[in-house]
């Protein structure tokens, strides 16, 4: 057998005893309640007083049908009300309170002098202010006389400086001439010269090609006689003989000048047959 059907078997018993307790005590209760009903007393009812009746007849009216229910009123809907705006009043105008002035009286005499002052003050003002205008219209025409004077200087001062920049131009261009003249070479002639030291010249009259020959040649010399340039202006017609002439005066000197100048000039060579 399984174990289910066996713990079936052991819980029956406990059941039938819990039944057979319910009903005994069933029975038990309705048997107390039919003690006690039997057991009660019956209330003690008083007597009841008749009162004799009154007839009271009644016309009978007849049956009216009862009016119409009139229809409810359909109430109307009430719509939510605007607030209230209560309306801006204007402020009340305080109106100014009139004070009651008297007005003096005023003299005719009193305003004749008054107007007569009046002019006078303004007759004065008037002469001060032309005056003004007078003393600045002088101002102004001596400035000006003032800056013409001053420019009329200025302007002769200009042109005395500018005379004596040209007068000093003047003179220093007559001091370069004159320094130029000084220093510069002076031309001499074959009778003019005076030899410190010859030339050797050295030649054969097969140098010549036996004939006569004339080579001129010119010099250019320093103050103190020494020779710096040299070279033929008349040819011999013998390129070598014209080149011996050349070498012996580069090796040749002047006697330095009485002036203190450099010298130039033609020098002519007479080469005769030996």
């Amino acid at each position: 057998m399984s174990q289910s059907s066996i713990a079936s078997l052991q819980s029956s018993p406990s059941m039938k005893k819990t039944v057979l307790t319910a009903l005994l005590a069933v029975v038990i209760g309705h048997m107390g309640v039919l003690w006690a009903v039997s057991n009660m007393k019956a209330p003690e009812l008083k007597p009841i007083e008749k009162t004799p009746l009154k007839v009271k007849f009644l016309k009978l009216v007849e049956d009216t049908p009862p009016p119409p229910v009139p229809p409810k009123p359909i109430k109307p809907k009430v719509q939510p009300s605007k607030p209230k705006v209560e309306p801006v009043l204007p402020k009340p105008v305080v109106k100014p309170k009139v004070i009651a002035t008297t007005t003096p009286k005023i003299d005719k005499k009193t305003i004749q002098q008054d107007d007569t002052q009046e002019k006078l003050k303004q007759e004065k003002l008037k002469q001060e202010q032309q005056k003004l205008e007078n003393q600045r219209v002088i101002d102004e025409q001596k400035r000006l006389d003032q800056v013409k004077k001053d420019q009329a200087f200025k302007d002769q001062q200009a042109r005395e400086q500018a005379a004596r920049d040209q007068a000093a131009r003047d003179q220093a261009e007559r001091d370069k001439a004159e320094s130029d003249a000084k220093n510069a070479p002076r031309k001499f002639s074959a009778g003019d010269v005076s030899w410190a030291r010859k030339p050797r010249l050295s030649f054969t009259n097969k140098d010549l090609e036996n004939a006569k020959r004339t080579v001129v040649v010119n010099i250019v010399a320093t103050a103190d006689g020494k020779i710096t340039n040299v070279k033929v202006t008349k040819s011999s017609g013998l390129t070598a003989l014209d080149d011996k002439v050349l070498r012996a005066v580069r090796g040749a000197k002047f006697v330095a000048s009485k002036d203190g100048r450099a010298i130039y000039g033609d020098l002519p060579f007479e080469l005769e047959l030996n």
